[in-house]
């Protein structure tokens, strides 16, 4: 499982001479004494072979992928690239000097299989709010939900109707997916506007108007503990409203069931002050300090309910005007 690359006691004195370099408080340095991928390792023992060449570690795939979210290399190319020639990188992920790279469909075919298969990097999550558990670094008595909008790379002139999705059999991968698992995006009855239009590159995206000008992106939700500002779970969506207080409903359900994490409050912004979510907060034992959602004033030029009034005696309502409006 572990690969010629890795392998601890090959290079010792150029990693001790590539750590020298390193400023005593570098991020990377800071990251690595508190980065534990034990669990990770036993997660992915079994997609490995035991025979033939030996296969790349995964700790090293695993430490690539950090760099890669912690500096927004979002190409892996361009990842694999700095990594031959950056020190600290290298030395982040164990290798000296003379190591060599994967390359880069390496890389990729792993993070698409065997990484989201074994689920590695929720692991990995989990693990490190556990550590800070066990520090005492979180209160536990206040929490806030919240999303942040990340655009997809797909380009809003690749825009077709629900349901529609050409040149299938030369499909990407993320159409692909998106087919294999048709319940990503469904249509509403009556039609919304969060589903006007599906990427032909990214089907899974959501086009939204928010904030600023419209296009594709997703929704990155977040439960974190106030005011420590531990993260506690975080949940990808497509951005849209409905599905971003779903995951408000799953990043609490899965804090309570795997931190024994259950707050005494809850904050949140007015798109979380439905009278479901608000009434699911309150049965988890917490108060919710969300704005509640008022569409009483939301007329669009129609006379609200409040404007005609009811006759118990002759079953029948009065409009503003006096006329008399019977069954």
């Amino acid at each position: 499982m572990m690969g010629p690359a890795c392998r601890s006691g090959r290079g010792g004195a150029s990693s001790r001479t590539i750590e020298a370099l390193l400023p005593a408080d570098h991020l990377l340095r800071r990251i690595d004494r508190c980065l534990d991928t034990s669990e990770s390792r036993e997660a992915l023992a079994g997609h490995y072979s035991t025979r033939g060449r030996p296969s790349i570690d995964p700790e090293l795939l695993i430490r690539m992928t950090l760099i890669g979210r912690i500096y927004a290399i979002t190409s892996e190319r361009r990842l694999c690239e700095e990594l031959r020639y950056n020190l600290a990188y290298r030395w982040f992920c164990r290798l000296t000097p003379g190591d060599k790279v994967p390359h880069h469909s390496t890389f990729s075919k792993n993070r698409h299989g065997r990484f989201r298969d074994a689920g590695v990097f929720r692991q990995l999550f989990e693990a490190t709010v556990r550590r800070c558990i066990g520090e005492g670094l979180i209160g536990g008595k206040d929490a806030a939900i919240d999303a942040s909008f990340i655009e997809a790379d797909a380009c809003w002139q690749r825009k077709t109707v629900p349901g529609y999705l050409p040149y299938v059999a030369n499909a990407g991968r993320p159409v692909r997916e998106w087919l294999s698992d048709q319940g990503s995006v469904s249509t509403k009855p009556g039609g919304s506007k969060d589903f006007e239009g599906v990427s032909r590159t990214d089907p899974a995206a959501a086009w939204s108007a928010r904030p600023g000008r419209a296009r594709f992106g997703y929704a990155l939700n977040a439960l974190v503990d106030t005011p420590s500002g531990v993260a506690l779970d975080v949940e990808a969506t497509p951005a849209r409203f409905a599905e971003e207080v779903d995951a408000g409903r799953v990043m609490l359900e899965r804090a309570a069931d795997r931190f024994d994490y259950r707050p005494k409050r809850v904050a949140a912004d007015k798109a979380y002050g439905s009278a479901g979510f608000l009434g699911f907060v309150r049965d988890q034992g917490a108060i919710p300090h969300i704005p509640v959602i008022d569409r009483t004033q939301q007329t669009k030029g129609k006379l609200p309910r409040t404007a005609f009034s009811y006759d118990r005696d002759t079953d029948s309502f009065t409009c503003p005007i006096g006329k008399t409006i019977r069954h």
